[in-house]
């Protein structure tokens, strides 16, 4: 199967979406860290701010994500990057070109010892799984670069619990998000083989909760690694389009 790009009509739609996506994020972490009285507010109302702020956080990773496959601007590779820089490190301080070349490490020997999101070891055991795959992507210059922001962040008035609540909780939180979704549970091995060798299953939750557990990296997972090319948004519509071919 061939990559979709955002080429030709609506070419600018996963621009767009990543705007939205960028924006909203900041908005809510601005106006969560500097200017709202979460601790005033009703229990309910701020668990429902940190979990939309956790959601955005997966949005960011994967708008960056498109970036290191190139899909979100076809053939402009600085924006790529610059877009991939700023929303990883938006998100929890990551930085692009260390996670550049894993992704495509993972994408070139996907569930096998070369893998750097897989853990030959342990291929069906969540705990140790996850262990190493936190080990792998974050560093010690990622926790100075947060602690940098977190610093500058208290000099300009800025509480230390506002800013665990609505940077820290939804990074860890969508950290959970990426790994389950969007890693384990695709390349888990279990009783049943996979198709192929992308070593990769999508789940068969419908597209509205695959949107809302990992933006299509969970209910489409295989259809990622069959058109890696494609953005986020379109994955449904690889489905969709390899449904149509005659068998």
């Amino acid at each position: 199967m061939t990559a979709t790009t955002a080429r030709g009509p609506g070419g600018t739609t996963g621009l767009w979406l990543a705007a939205a996506i960028g924006g909203a994020w900041a908005a809510l972490h601005l106006f969560g860290i500097f200017f709202w009285a979460w601790d005033r507010a009703p229990v309910p109302l701020v668990v429902a701010a940190v979990l939309a702020q956790a959601w955005l956080s997966t949005g960011l990773f994967i708008v960056a994500h498109d970036c290191m496959h190139g899909s979100l601007a076809p053939g402009r590779p600085r924006l790529n990057r610059v877009v991939g820089t700023v929303a990883l490190g938006a998100y929890a301080g990551l930085s692009y070109e260390q996670l550049h070349p894993k992704h495509h490490a993972h994408h070139r020997a996907p569930g096998t010892a070369e893998d750097p999101d897989f853990h030959p070891e342990s291929p069906r055991r969540v705990l140790p799984w996850f262990v190493r795959f936190f080990r792998g992507y974050y560093t010690h210059g990622q926790i100075l670069r947060i602690t940098a922001v977190a610093l500058l962040y208290l000099a300009l008035g800025a509480s230390l619990s506002s800013i665990v609540l609505f940077w820290a909780v939804p990074a860890i939180l969508a950290l959970g998000q990426l790994f389950l979704f969007g890693t384990f549970l695709p390349h888990r091995h279990t009783a049943e083989p996979f198709a192929d060798h992308h070593h990769a299953r999508s789940s068969r939750i419908s597209a509205a909760a695959s949107l809302l557990t990992c933006f299509h990296f969970g209910g489409f997972h295989h259809e990622h690694h069959l058109s890696p090319g494609t953005p986020w948004w379109r994955l449904p519509q690889v489905r969709r389009q390899a449904a149509r071919l005659p068998r």
